[in-house]
């Protein structure tokens, strides 16, 4: 099992919530934290995740988890609101790069992701969860490509990929109906002629008879 399908069973399900996309990154600036509330000495890994709860109405959270060395639970660290997100940096938007930052109520948190296409799918993902759970206020993305922002996003590219597996298997049913339905068209007309014929013959020959 991957880490960040573990983090939406442990974490997430538990909660009645549904991980919608997760990123590891790294800290690109080092943050002074007392040595208490860091869980622990030791390495860790740090995955920033957004989830959405089943029930309505729904509620979306940002949320910090991590994995300290030596150990296979994931811990929950922070949480946010979709509401309390101010800002999604992306740094440049002229090409792929790993690092973005994110500004919540609390302050601002420089990140670097395992990967340039993960941070885009990432910022792609939150970006449209934004604009369809945020009620009242919407983050800010700047510096973000164009691609990430407009057009058709990754989950709705699934889904417009099941819709167009549906049209066409029901376009296809449609046009089979249609041919089917001229086939029986045609046969009742010919068993019409044929009864006429029959008719006609019948008539003939009672008149010859006579």
């Amino acid at each position: 099992m991957s880490a960040k399908s573990a983090i939406n069973k442990e974490v997430f399900i538990p909660h009645d919530e549904k991980m919608l996309v997760a990123v590891q990154v790294k800290r690109r600036t080092k943050k002074r934290i007392p040595f208490l509330a860091t869980g622990g000495p030791g390495d860790y890994m740090t995955f920033i995740c957004v989830s959405v709860t089943n029930k309505k109405p729904s509620h979306v959270s940002i949320t910090k988890v991590k994995q300290f060395q030596g150990s296979s639970a994931f811990v929950k660290r922070s949480q946010w609101t979709i509401n309390q997100l101010h800002q999604v940096n992306g740094i440049d938007s002229k090409k792929d790069c790993p690092e973005f930052d994110m500004t919540f109520d609390s302050g601002l948190d420089q990140w670097v992701a395992g990967s340039a296409g993960e941070k885009c799918t990432f910022i792609q993902i939150l970006h449209h969860t934004c604009q369809r759970y945020s009620s009242a206020r919407k983050p800010e993305f700047v510096n973000c490509q164009s691609k990430l922002l407009g057009g058709t996003s990754i989950l709705h590219s699934a889904a417009d990929s099941v819709t167009s597996a549906v049209q066409k298997a029901s376009q296809a049913l449609n046009e089979r109906g249609e041919r089917l339905g001229r086939a029986e068209e045609r046969t009742a007309d010919m068993m019409n002629s044929a009864e006429q014929f029959s008719v006609t013959a019948h008539k003939l020959a009672m008149k010859h008879k006579c």
